[in-house]
């Protein structure tokens, strides 16, 4: 009995680390003024697009100021691209990717845009 009370904080606390270092994933927030309704990654200069990541939200799209878990890639330099629902398809180069934290893009930083 005095074995499993011993051995019972240290389970807790492994279990514990193991999830803090899980943490909450990668996450994009959508600080632009359209919803958008298709986002993808490459490594910074690759055009080696990926999936949609839009497939990971509820109703297929970002809502203005909603947030977005990102599956699949790890932490990195990536160009995005997003679409809007009306039709602009937009570029953002070199954007920081970190683990376990949220990258944003916001209105002013849709330049290179085409419809």
């Amino acid at each position: 009995m005095r074995r499993a009370l011993y051995l019972t904080p240290i389970f807790l606390s492994i279990c514990a680390s193991a999830l803090a270092a899980e943490g909450k994933g990668i996450r994009f927030w959508n600080l632009t003024a359209s919803t958008i309704s298709k986002l993808q990654l490459s490594p910074t200069g690759k055009d080696a697009w990926g999936m949609d990541q839009c497939v990971n939200d509820r109703d297929g799209t970002v809502d203005h100021d909603e947030r977005l878990k990102i599956t699949g890639i790890g932490p990195g330099q990536y160009d995005v691209k997003v679409a809007s629902k009306d039709g602009r398809v937009c570029i953002v180069r070199n954007v920081e990717v970190k683990a376990n934290a949220v990258f944003s893009i916001s209105e002013n930083e849709l330049t290179d845009c085409t419809r």
